[in-house]
């Protein structure tokens, strides 16, 4: 009998790439999100996959709504997307961010715990952390067994989940756990990210519809990834005998400069030419730098990414 999954977000692009991976291995998915049509519309229209999802609606602020989208899915497995995705938001929008990642994850997590004990189904749940979470590490890789730091109201939600799901886990025996995810990318990422405004950016200027890209430090450093292989590791994690938390990342990182760099490369343009920095896009808790030990996901999982680097900024370019 086929698996049920419940993806929390599933319009996201983690989500709708999740589900593309779910569909293939045979489940029946269940995709939440505040506007069912507007996702089946989006990134899931984009990937040819709206038709094979059941999308119904949730608010993650409202407990009640959790608690109806639950037990409408029935899910085997439970992938906690949802919530306020931005950190730059975050800082302007700090009650929702919390309304909508750690209500959210509470709400669920009260869900499934009574859900489990009317019915004796397990349930798992997968939820997506943050490697922001561990603050300005500075020089430091990061690992399991990192503390975390959390410098924005977005980390500091995200922060506040991973300890929920491990109470949960250990106080009441659920399988839940927690992959923190460092940066991933790809075409579906949306714009108001940086990568992405770098991306479209560079596309526009080589067309002649934009003279400059105006961006914040360019000195900071990221581990990128590729979200269709982040996913998989996700789906992994629900697979083991007992739930475990892992660091999600490629081992690889490279400065925004290089990001920039290689980007403009693929139009054969010296992007210090069009490049401009500005200070308002500068902010005073913006982490420096992060680097991960991905040595425990891929020994106990066998999960080792193939996309890293620059190889990111290239796979971006391509059509979806």
């Amino acid at each position: 009998m086929a698996k049920t999954a419940l993806i929390c977000g599933v319009g996201g692009q983690d989500g709708s790439y999740l589900t593309k991976l779910l569909l293939e291995k045979g489940y029946r998915v269940v995709g939440t999100s505040r506007n069912p049509r507007s996702a089946l519309k989006g990134n899931l229209a984009t990937l040819g996959i709206a038709g094979y999802v059941e999308c119904i609606p949730m608010e993650s602020a409202d407990a009640e709504s959790v608690k109806a989208a639950l037990n409408s899915a029935n899910p085997d497995e439970v992938y906690y997307l949802a919530g306020e995705s931005s950190v730059a938001k975050s800082f302007e929008e700090p009650v929702k961010t919390f309304e909508s990642i750690t209500f959210g994850a509470i709400y669920l997590l009260e869900a499934i715990k009574h859900k489990q004990a009317q019915t004796e189904k397990q349930i798992r749940l997968f939820n997506a952390g943050s490697s922001d979470c561990f603050g300005n590490a500075s020089d430091i890789v990061t690992d399991e067994s990192t503390p975390l730091n959390p410098v924005s109201p977005y980390a500091i939600a995200k922060s506040s989940v991973y300890w929920l799901v491990k109470h949960y886990c250990q106080s009441y025996g659920m399988y839940s756990c927690t992959g923190t995810l460092f940066n991933h990318e790809s075409p579906l990422r949306p714009a108001h990210f940086v990568t992405q405004k770098i991306i479209q950016g560079v596309k526009d200027i080589a067309a002649g519809r934009q003279e400059k890209l105006v961006l914040g430090r360019l000195d900071i450093a990221r581990d990128w990834g590729w979200a269709p292989e982040y996913v998989e590791a996700m789906w992994l994690m629900l697979q083991q005998d007992k739930p475990e938390d892992f660091v999600i990342a490629t081992g690889t990182t490279i400065t925004l400069m290089d990001f920039v760099k290689t980007a403009f490369e693929q139009v054969s343009l010296d992007w210090q030419s069009y490049v401009v920095q500005d200070p308002a896009f500068m902010r005073p808790t913006d982490l420096m730098i992060s680097r991960a030990n991905i040595e425990k996901i891929t020994h106990s999982l066998g999960w080792k990414p193939v996309v890293t680097g620059a190889k990111v900024v290239r796979k971006m370019f391509e059509p979806i």
